[in-house]
């Protein structure tokens, strides 16, 4: 098997270095080139046509979100993101991710030493996942061509009671293709909540993002917070979100750390919260790694609830819709367009 061909771009002469010594032991990683700005990086991807790219966030003449992208216009190849640990650099990250940036690392501003011991680690695991898992040449027009299907022996023209709350999962490839949903299904008559997997800082960015770019009511949880009608509410990155009796019947959002969950926001605890609480709510899970979300989407499943899951194929990792499929719990398997208007038919009845 050949090695992952693997293009680095920064500014920094010395980020450049580091980052070719934290791969040069490794057998299956060959840095083909190293790039100083955006320009130079999209130049770079014609001729030496790599696997995987890593991207600094602020570089002159054209920074890493521009360059990212312009080489997913014109030869769309994984991007991973090397960005600052603070609220600047959470917000370009996000961009990023928007422009088509499929996977991010968090740096100190110092670049200390313990840094450099664990973005070696995750760096190179990043670069072996995304270099073996070749992106879709058009995720646009993956979605135009994904078919809706219904699995479990239901009809998707059989429309369940109307929904009281949407809860939804998802990961690698939300920040890029979760704009898409709400644009389709728009205001919603019931609330939603939102576990993207995603660390501290970087989840407040994103819900401002989201209500720039769609114009809902959207935003980071807070404790207490009555869920309303209408609203997105994003789960803060590394907690998980819980969803709780209010006042008049209303519901609350609640945050804690699930000890038992491998990974947050979780979707799973998520779901499972929403059963206890809601009388018909219904689970959405989109593109992302691993197999969150399938344990509560089974327990949807038994209560005969909805569980929508997004194409496969349409997704920038499928593993979550796959898991939840494989396992039987999914209702509907459909393109985001399409969930987007069911989540609109089913929530304003």
């Amino acid at each position: 098997m050949r090695p992952i061909r693997l293009l680095v771009v920064d500014d920094s002469a010395f980020m450049r270095l580091a980052i070719r010594k934290m791969v040069a032991g490794d057998g299956e990683i060959e840095v083909v080139g190293e790039a100083r700005n955006g320009v130079a990086a999209v130049n770079m991807v014609r001729q030496l046509k790599p696997d995987v790219i890593t991207m600094d966030v602020e570089m002159p003449d054209l920074d890493g979100v521009g360059a990212t992208r312009a080489i997913m216009r014109e030869r769309p190849t994984p991007v991973i993101m090397l960005s600052s640990l603070t609220q600047q650099g959470a917000q370009t990250t996000v961009d990023a991710l928007t422009a088509g940036a499929v996977d991010f690392i968090s740096k100190s501003s110092s670049f200390v030493q313990l840094d450099i011991v664990q973005i070696d680690r995750e760096l190179r695991e990043k670069i072996k996942y995304w270099g073996r898992h070749p992106m879709l040449p058009s995720t646009r027009k993956a979605l135009a061509d994904a078919a809706p299907q219904t699995v479990g022996g239901r009809r998707a023209g059989i429309a369940p009671k109307k929904v009281d709350m949407v809860v939804v999962g998802v990961s690698t490839g939300g920040p890029k293709m979760f704009p898409t949903l709400l644009k389709a299904c728009g205001r919603l008559g019931c609330p939603m909540v939102v576990a993207q997997h995603m660390p501290p800082l970087y989840t407040a960015s994103f819900a401002q993002h989201l209500q720039h770019d769609t114009g809902l009511d959207v935003r980071e949880g807070v404790d207490g917070m009555a869920l309303a009608e209408g609203s997105v509410t994003i789960i803060p990155g590394g907690r998980d979100g819980l969803i709780g009796h209010g006042i008049g019947g209303r519901k609350v959002f609640n945050t804690r750390t699930v000890t038992e969950a491998t990974i947050h926001p979780n979707a799973d605890v998520l779901f499972e919260s929403v059963l206890r609480v809601c009388e018909t709510p219904l689970a959405v899970l989109l593109t992302g790694m691993g197999s969150d979300g399938t344990v509560g989407a089974r327990k949807f499943a038994e209560r005969g609830l909805p569980v929508v899951v997004q194409t496969p194929g349409s997704c920038v990792v499928g593993g979550m819709p796959q898991s939840a499929i494989d396992a039987g719990a999914a209702s509907h398997v459909l393109s985001l367009e399409d969930i987007g208007a069911r989540l609109k038919d089913w929530t304003n009845r």
